[in-house]
């Protein structure tokens, strides 16, 4: 890895994972194994960096990035990209294959979207969060830390879930949302960040103005050499919320109807063929410019 990245993104705290608040998504993300459905991901999250300009040398950060389904198409572009994602275990295996990959201009390390506390001020020339930061408690925490680390002319680029949207995973979370407990006093639906009206409220209290944010819907392919409900098995078995809709479900005697609902849902979306699952699930898609 190129000094100048460590040297310019990072400060001289001690590492993120020292310090980390207490948030209730780790648990959640390393309950299962995201990296099983990232595989189904991976042509998209190249179609996206390849969208969006990134040279050699550019600085970035990739928040919320899993196993690195957008940050190896960058760091391949020439990149010097730092993923960071709450989940242990998907930090190992990003760094894994970035070893495997022989990008030595790519690291990952565990740490939170609200609470970037080891990554300099203005460092970072684009911030790419797909399908991460959304997630992250305290969404104004994470809109000023994402403003606060992207230096004056970078970008930030979000996609999110858009809330009541019929595609694919809009309905998967409604679903599962529909047989799990009710969430805790306070908490914020991941999906708010999917609303442009709350996206542009968030950013502009973190200092962006409002022509310098954009959002429009767009598609996300989700693709798996086999029949709808072998992909839905790998929701069921490795996905954190559905596996606890499955879990509470399970308790309350509704697994079957749960199983019959999603399948339904998967079964009707497959836009490729019998053994050959293509769906696609419509996104909010925010580019921030920061002045």
């Amino acid at each position: 890895m190129p000094l100048k990245i460590w040297n310019s993104m990072m400060t001289t705290h001690s590492p993120v994972t020292a310090a980390l608040p207490a948030n209730p998504n780790k648990a959640l993300w390393e309950k299962g194994d995201f990296t099983r459905i990232a595989a189904c991901m991976r042509e998209s999250g190249e179609e996206l960096i390849a969208s969006l300009e990134v040279t050699p040398g550019m600085e970035i950060l990739d928040l919320g990035c899993g196993d690195g389904t957008t940050a190896l198409p960058a760091a391949r572009l020439g990149a010097n990209v730092l993923g960071v994602d709450i989940a242990a275990n998907l930090v190992a295996a990003g760094n894994a294959r970035a070893g495997q990959a022989g990008l030595h201009n790519l690291r990952f390390q565990e740490g939170d979207a609200s609470c970037l506390g080891d990554v300099a001020d203005e460092s970072v020339d684009l911030v790419v969060s797909i399908f991460g930061a959304m997630f992250a408690p305290k969404p104004l925490d994470v809109a000023r830390e994402m403003v606060r680390v992207v230096r004056p002319g970078g970008r930030i680029v979000m996609g999110n879930w858009i809330p009541r949207d019929p595609t694919l995973v809009a309905q998967i979370l409604r679903i599962s949302a529909a047989y799990t407990p009710p969430p805790p006093e306070g908490f914020v639906s991941p999906v708010t960040w999917g609303v442009e009206a709350t996206v542009r409220e968030r950013f502009e209290a973190a200092g962006i103005r409002p022509d310098d944010i954009s959002c429009k819907p767009a598609p996300y392919y989700f693709r798996h050499p086999g029949p709808p409900v072998e992909m839905l098995g790998l929701f069921r078995d490795y996905y954190g919320p559905t596996m606890n809709a499955f879990e509470a479900a399970s308790r309350a005697g509704n697994a079957d109807a749960l199983q019959a609902e999603l399948a339904a849902l998967f079964e009707s979306q497959n836009k490729g063929g019998a053994d050959d699952t293509v769906i696609a699930a419509t996104y909010l898609r925010v580019i921030v410019t920061k002045a």
